[in-house]
């Protein structure tokens, strides 16, 4: 699919301090966007469909702290890359770092090599280290910022300090003389591995001069990104973080969402695997056909059978044919003729006057007994698409036949008093044309052709009454 398919779409690029918002429950998220036109900023208003997030939401060094809109986007329903529950779980690194310690517990120290680090919610048990050097590392902040390597107790007292300045938390872990920094990075289903060395002789190699060189994808590489984009309902794009120690052991240390920075020669090319990657997310939740129902395709409306007392309803699942059972005043299914049954008259559902349709099949004139034809909503007859009835016998209430009726049961019906039908009062007069006569008695050929295209006619009649 290309980006021709969303023709009435837009892309607008922006960052969190340029957006305002305003989200409703059945109205989405109406977003306002500072733009400049003509050397002058102007508002923008407009409701997005789709959003992918590359920028940080917090981060206590700079100051930033854009929460509130992650949660009005959230709140607005609207979907992103990544989703945006896993963009406000990422604005805590303690946070992000407890589900890395979950894949630890999961996959063990030798699939899964996980720094040894240290929690701390204030800097009042920030009283020694287990050992020198240590790195500590304040709050929530990217690229570096925030991250001390203390030699000693001394040292580590000063910045216990610092961090009560803070108020804010701080973690521990043991410093590694590493080698080089590993980077995999995950976007879509494309997969690429970074191998970064200072060249400064910093110890951090995010800082100062580094040579940066792609390294194969190694399956123990994929595995640990593989399990670190299943967090918080899983990651479309993420990037793992390693240290290779001179010792030759691995460590991870971090893990990324969609706002990591694209290093390396193929940055255009990932961006355009972000690009793509957006189009079919799109596809599957905006587009036709996609996995979220659209509202404007309802579902096929399914017509439920009324249940008798004490008759449970059974039958296969929605969409197959089924026998269903008769409802007053409604129309019948289609029945091959089939011999009598047991039961009183009582039992039995009725006509208001006892009158049977003719075969569709055949169009021969059935066994019947004179009077009003049976009424139908559905004119000439019965529809082919219609289940048969199953064989099965019923002990509660026999459904009686609508097609072919024995003449015993016919003469019981005919003795019982004719019951007025709410819906007659319109034809009265159409059903007092037709002749009445002794159940046990015959017409003859000529006699029942004609009083077939009567009732035919008078089916038609009642069907259009039915209609309104």
């Amino acid at each position: 699919m290309s980006l021709q398919t969303f023709k009435a779409c837009f892309v607008c690029k922006a960052e969190f301090s340029e957006l305002n918002l305003a989200a409703y429950v059945t109205g989405g998220c109406m977003v306002d966007m500072q733009v400049m036109r003509n050397g002058t900023k102007v508002v923008r208003s407009f409701k997005p469909d789709f959003i992918l997030v590359r920028q940080h939401a917090y981060s206590m060094a700079l100051g930033e702290d854009y929460r509130s809109l992650v949660i009005g986007l959230q709140y607005g329903g609207l979907p992103a890359i990544n989703s945006l529950y896993s963009v406000y779980n990422f604005c805590s690194k303690p946070w992000v770092f407890s589900q890395l310690i979950k894949i630890f517990h999961s996959l063990g120290p030798e699939k899964f090599p996980l720094v040894e680090q240290t929690f701390f919610p204030n800097h009042k048990p920030m009283l020694t280290a287990p050992h020198f050097p240590v790195v500590v590392k304040l709050g929530h902040a990217h690229a570096g910022m925030g991250k001390i390597k203390v030699e000693n107790q001394h040292d580590y007292q000063d910045v216990t300090s610092m961090v009560a300045m803070a108020k804010t938390y701080a973690t521990t872990e043991a410093f590694i003389d590493s080698k080089y920094d590993i980077r995999i990075q995950k976007i879509g289903s494309n997969y690429k591995a970074y191998m970064r060395t200072s060249i400064s002789g910093n110890w951090k190699a995010n800082t100062g001069s580094a040579m940066l060189e792609q390294v194969a994808m190694t399956e123990r590489y994929r595995l640990w990104v593989d399990s670190c984009s299943e967090m918080f309902g899983g990651l479309d794009i993420c990037a793992v973080k390693a240290v290779h120690s001179k010792d030759g052991r691995d460590y991870i240390i971090e893990v990324m969402d969609s706002s990591m920075p694209l290093i390396g020669e193929h940055v255009e090319e990932d961006k355009q695997l972000m690009a793509d990657l957006v189009i079919s997310k799109m596809s599957q939740l905006l587009m036709p056909g996609g996995t979220v129902p659209s509202p404007l395709r309802p579902w096929a409306p399914q017509t439920k059978p009324a249940k008798s007392p004490g008759q449970a309803q059974l039958g296969p699942p929605l969409g197959q044919p089924q026998p269903r059972p008769p409802t007053q005043g409604g129309p019948r299914p289609a029945q091959s003729p089939q011999p009598p049954r047991s039961g009183s008259p009582s039992q039995q559902r009725l006509s208001p006057q006892g009158q049977q349709p003719l075969s569709p099949q055949s169009g021969s004139p059935q066994q019947r007994s004179p009077g009003s034809p049976q009424l139908s909503r559905a004119s000439g007859g019965s529809s082919p698409n219609q289940a048969p009835k199953s064989s099965a016998p019923l002990t509660s209430q026999p459904r009686p036949p609508v097609q072919g009726r024995s003449a015993s049961q016919q003469g019981e019906e005919a003795k019982k008093p004719a019951s007025p039908h709410p819906h007659l009062n319109k034809s009265q007069s159409l059903t007092n044309s037709l002749s009445t006569s002794d159940t046990s008695q015959r017409g003859t050929p000529s006699e029942d052709e004609a009083k077939a295209e009567t009732i035919r006619n008078l089916r038609k009649s009642f069907a259009s009454l039915f209609s309104d």
